[in-house]
Parts: structure tokens; sequence; C-alpha cells
């Protein structure tokens, strides 16, 4: 079935969504033409209590890129990784705990820049069973869960319009609990939903 926002998406069915349909959007990006350094997330979904729920990190404030902001466990693609996929992974289990051994890939979204000069790049995982959560405190000061049905709702995701360096351009928000994310990990989000509600329209179709 699919996702209508009154309940919440399970992980067969995030699949089967994944499965059905190619990325038709782009993601909200800077317009950078300088050299960036390459990065890479893990957008991680795991089940709790029968609720498909994302997994974010808050970085540190000593940090020198994006202090205190609410961000995926992720990093700087380093000589030795293979691929943005081996990065998420391995700074996955580094910051948090969440090994390789225990995800289930599901893509990778296109490449999202930054105006601090990265170029991010995300992948999407399914945590397969529950695991005991080990946080590195020189690189997460807090790890959290937020149920992927509260962002589903497009009220809960706040477009606003800026200029820069002469470009127009958009940057989401989204308030959770005090919290706010946003910037480029409220871009891949707002990304994954709209991505989501075209395999809605999809089914609707047949």
């Amino acid at each position: 079935m699919p996702f209508r926002g009154r309940r919440s998406l399970s992980a067969e069915e995030l699949k089967l969504h994944f499965s059905l349909q190619a990325l038709r959007h782009d993601i909200v990006s800077a317009p950078l033409k300088t050299k960036v350094r390459k990065a890479a997330v893990l957008m991680a979904f795991e089940e709790r209590d029968g609720e498909l729920c994302l997994i974010f990190t808050t970085r540190p404030t000593h940090l020198r890129a994006h202090p205190g902001q609410i961000s995926f466990p992720g990093g700087k693609i380093e000589e030795t990784d293979l691929s943005p996929l081996h990065t998420a992974f391995r700074e996955a289990e580094e910051e948090i705990g969440l090994g390789a051994d225990n995800l289930e890939l599901l893509g990778q979204f296109p490449s999202h820049r930054t105006f601090t000069g990265f170029e991010i790049t995300p992948v999407l995982a399914l945590v397969k069973a529950p695991f005991e959560m080990r946080i590195d405190p020189g690189e997460v000061a807090e790890c959290f869960y937020v149920p992927l049905r509260f962002f589903m709702n497009d009220k809960h995701r706040q477009v606003k319009r800026f200029v820069r360096q002469g470009h127009n351009y958009k940057v989401v928000f989204i308030p959770w609990h005090g919290r706010l994310i946003w910037g480029a990990t409220a871009a891949m989000i707002d990304l994954l939903c709209r991505h989501l509600k075209d395999e809605e329209s999809l089914f609707r179709r047949r």
C-alpha cells in the first residue's frame, strides 16, 4: 500500500518504493563553482515499535565544520574509501556503532553542495536488526530518532528563499521537539519525501 500520511511506512514498503521508480527530483544545492571537499552521510532507517524512523546525530560544538548542527552519521571521503557508500558505512560504525553487516542498502541520492564548501552524497540503508548504540563523543554529542511519518507531512518541512552570491536559492527548515533540522540534512529529507510522494502517485494510478 502507498503511504498516505495516516500511518507509518514499513521497511518492506520502503524497499518496494525504491525499487519501483527512478528519482525524478533535484536536491536543493548551492551553486558552487570552487573546489569542494567530498563527504558522504548515511540516511539510516530503523523500525522501532512498528514505526520506521531515521537516525540523526548532533555534532559537538568543538568541531570546525557545522558545529552543533543536526546531521546524519557521516564524514569526509578518505583516500582509502572505495566509494561514498564505503565512507557512509564506515563513519556510521565509527560514530554510533552501526556496523555495515547490519545494513541493507536501498540506494544513493545525488550529491548536495553546501556554501561551506562540501559536496555530500546521501547513502540510504535499512537497519536489519536493533543494535547497541556506541557514540564517539569526539564526533557526536547525541543521537536520536525521528519517525519518517513526521517528515512526510508537508507542513513540517518549511522552505524559505534566500539570495547569496547573486543566486536565489531555497533552504529547508524542520523543527522537531525543540531542535531545528536545516541545511543539507533537511534538503536530503525533503528530497526523500518528494520521492516517496511520487511513489504514492504511482500506486494511485494503478
